[in-house]
């Protein structure tokens, strides 16, 4: 028996790992923080306290991440050729077999319906858009656009979109010019962020055959692409004008700051060394903005 501890003890720091990085621990929480953010900025605009929704929050909060692992499960499943190529995958449970893909499979659909039932006792609008988001990763961009067409960029930032729209609708309706700015901030985000990994890691999708826009295209295009979204992102924080002039400042400072790295992109000759640059500006901007709308209309700040 102890021997059976002693080989389990062993075990479980690599299955963790393993875990980790079957439901892709840094994108899910990317994923989850807008939908916090969304569901706490509906509190404020409703001016609702969490103490009388906070079993709801659990709900929502629980349903989305498990729908969310369970796409990203199923992303895995599918992209097990793929990942088998590329270096940065290739420790992948599902590469190494570690974890089966019939086990994996069922783990996909598992933690989806899971995530489904949860909701379910939110609301119907939270639980419509988190099966857009489900639908679009899994359908839409995993098994139709992402090895065909460099527009499977735009299909996958959708799926992101819908966070934080599926935590304030499951409080308010979600027709607000708040979640609605939440969500096409985070689509317009997304790529810039998405083509500065694919320009890191080109050669490797281009050994798989993955229509990204720098194989497809070349580095120019998708530094240019990179210059217009984020010129994009400028005007987003004035229609947060609700949240204060500190969030608006602050957020208008980051984009400014990041389009004027971005345009020294079109004059680099390290793009590789420019593109991680643009990779670290992107993981932050988001982290921070999003955080941000929740320090700012903190109590102790009314």
């Amino acid at each position: 028996m102890s021997k059976n501890i002693k080989d389990f003890q062993d075990r479980l720091p690599s299955f963790v790992q393993d875990l980790k990085s079957l439901f892709k621990a840094g994108v899910l929480i990317a994923n989850v923080l807008p939908v916090v953010t969304g569901f706490w900025l509906a509190l404020y605009f409703t001016d609702s306290s969490f103490a009388s929704y906070w079993e709801l929050f659990v709900l929502v909060l629980l349903g989305s991440t498990f729908v969310m692992a369970g796409a990203l499960t199923l992303n895995n499943w599918y992209d097990v050729d793929i990942d088998t190529i590329m270096d940065r995958t290739k420790y992948r449970p599902t590469v190494t077999g570690n974890i089966s893909l019939n086990s994996v499979l069922v783990i996909g659909i598992g933690l989806t319906v899971v995530g489904f039932i949860l909701l379910l006792f939110t609301t119907v609008e939270a639980t419509f858009y988190t099966f857009v988001g489900w639908f679009t990763y899994v359908v839409l961009y995993t098994m139709w656009t992402k090895r065909k067409y460099t527009l499977n960029t735009v299909i996958g930032s959708i799926s992101g979109a819908v966070t934080p729209i599926i935590g304030w609708s499951a409080l308010e309706s979600s027709f607000h010019l708040v979640p609605i700015t939440l969500a096409l901030m985070i689509f317009i985000w997304q790529m810039p962020h998405t083509f500065a990994i694919a320009m890191k890691k080109w050669k490797e999708y281009k050994a798989a055959g993955v229509a990204m826009l720098p194989v497809v295209h070349g580095f120019a295009m998708t530094k240019r692409q990179i210059v217009i979204y984020v010129a994009c992102l400028l005007p987003l924080p004035f229609f947060l004008a609700s949240l204060g002039i500190t969030f608006v400042v602050i957020t208008t400072l980051f984009n400014v700051l990041w389009l004027v790295v971005s345009i020294k992109g079109l004059y680099t000759k390290n793009d590789l060394k420019w593109a991680h640059i643009i990779f670290l500006w992107s993981v932050n901007y988001l982290t921070i903005v999003f955080l941000l709308m929740i320090i700012v209309t903190l109590p102790i700040f009314d």
